[in-house]
């Protein structure tokens, strides 16, 4: 299934945080926080200003983001659980 945002709506799938601790205990999956980093899967083509015209979103597919802890709406897609949410809760990109 494809699925598109509309507007200034983004499309992220969680990066998944490390099961085991630098000492090596390793934390089952009631313990864990949900990560607030995940990568843009798709992008809607933006909000509209005043006039109608499109203002372009700053993000792009693929690039790894920061976002709030209680950002967007879980939905699953295709059997993947991802996040729809709006360009504004995004935090910044995480570049390399």
């Amino acid at each position: 299934m494809k699925f598109r945002p509309l507007g200034d709506r983004v499309l992220v799938k969680r990066v998944e945080e490390e099961e085991k601790t630098k000492g090596g205990i390793i934390i089952p999956d009631t313990a864990k926080e949900k990560p607030q980093e995940g990568e843009v899967i798709a992008v809607g083509p933006g909000a509209r200003d005043e006039d109608g015209d499109y203002i372009k979103p700053d993000v792009k597919v693929g690039d790894k983001i920061l976002f709030g802890k209680w950002s967007g709406t879980e939905v699953k897609v295709d059997g993947q659980d991802l996040l729809i949410m709006k360009e504004s809760d995004i935090l910044g990109v995480v570049e390399a």
